[in-house]
């Protein structure tokens, strides 16, 4: 290991705590020993390590007490904590589950069962302070870290790949969800109707990014529908393996959420654009949008894409979206050529007033 990581033994049995502490920094973790819960609870608080091992039957304080004290501190309610149990009891490894304990090892224990417990809840905890790659290697990553090298086996074995044709529909507001998208090619937007059937696009994606995970994250139907802009081809992640990887651990919840719903403020904020911007506005921050989702970075993006689909981004009338298109053209802020829209002057483009 390059960073030596830090341990807190908790255990009033001598003999364990010592052999634990020699099987430890023979492995080169920093361990801070206690013989009780009370001192054990001081220790973490003054070094804050970056793992708990706690026995559970102790007296002045046992470790039901110690994880209920350690969960009430912020400095140390994200700790990873494994309990010591004598006893295989379902009863006593539910109780401290539910009081925040990520794992338990039952005594007796051999120094290779303790140091595959710290050592896969250590990874699970990096991942919360991990960077990830965008798109499935980070998917993969997550997936491997939740249940080992055999689940990412698994799962990368029963994704399928669909190939979709242009304005298909991948699913449909109000369907139930089964599976979670990637996008491995062509562009996806997302979009609600309205009670009169107009369209309201509320997310656009493409290569590299994931969808159709916020119904199973909420437990809820679909609230809008996906549809193809162009020739595409998903990756199918089934709702089994979605839920297997964030129900497996805290961690992993954590950071997948963080990793998958970076798109909610943005969501928000076209909302509120739609809800007070100018005609003119809407439509220049709709090929803004487009361009930044699509153009990788590119000078001289052709934004391809129908004058219905960017009424519907923009929340406004296809007609209205033509005749401020046309005086944008005149006003040598966008050309149009064969249809495709390439903006000349994004710095006036982005700074209209309303």
């Amino acid at each position: 290991m390059n960073n030596m990581k830090s341990i807190l033994l908790i255990e009033d049995n001598d003999e364990i705590r010592d052999n634990m502490s020699e099987i430890l920094e023979m492995s080169n973790y920093k361990v801070y020993l206690a013989p009780d819960g009370k001192e054990g609870v001081a220790l973490a608080v003054q070094y804050k390590p970056d793992l708990i091992v706690c026995d559970i039957m102790m007296p002045v304080l046992d470790g039901y007490g110690v994880i209920h004290m350690l969960q009430k501190n912020p400095d140390t309610q994200n700790i990873p904590f494994i309990f010591l149990t004598a006893k295989a009891e379902r009863s006593e490894i539910r109780k401290g589950m539910d009081l925040g304990a990520d794992d338990y090892i039952t005594k007796p224990f051999n120094g290779t069962e303790l140091l595959n417990a710290i050592e896969a809840r250590l990874r699970k905890s990096d991942l919360v302070k991990k960077e990830l790659p965008s798109g499935m290697s980070g998917f993969d990553e997550l997936v491997s870290a939740a249940g080992g090298a055999d689940a990412l086996k698994n799962i990368a074995q029963n994704r399928s790949t669909n190939t979709l044709k242009k304005k298909q529909v991948i699913y449909s507001e109000g369907g139930k969800p089964y599976r979670m998208y990637y996008v491995e090619s062509g562009k996806v937007k997302v979009y609600k109707t309205n009670d009169d059937g107009k369209e309201l696009v509320t997310g656009l994606y493409n290569a590299g990014d994931f969808f159709g995970y916020m119904a199973m994250l909420e437990g809820t139907n679909y609230k809008e529908t996906a549809e193809t802009l162009e020739d595409t081809e998903l990756a199918i992640i089934p709702q089994e393996d979605f839920e297997q990887l964030i129900n497996n651990n805290k961690e992993v919840m954590q950071k997948f959420i963080r990793l998958l719903a970076n798109n909610v403020t943005d969501m928000e904020q076209q909302l509120l654009k739609l809800a007070y911007n100018s005609l003119r506005k809407k439509v220049a921050d709709a090929l803004l949008i487009i361009q930044s989702k699509y153009s990788g970075g590119k000078n001289g993006f052709k934004i391809d894409i129908s004058r219905e689909n960017l009424a519907n981004i923009a929340g406004t009338a296809k007609e209205s979206v033509i005749r401020t298109l046309s005086d944008f053209k005149d006003e040598r802020l966008i050309s149009i050529e064969h249809g495709d829209i390439t903006i000349l002057d994004e710095k006036k483009l982005s700074n209209l007033v309303n």
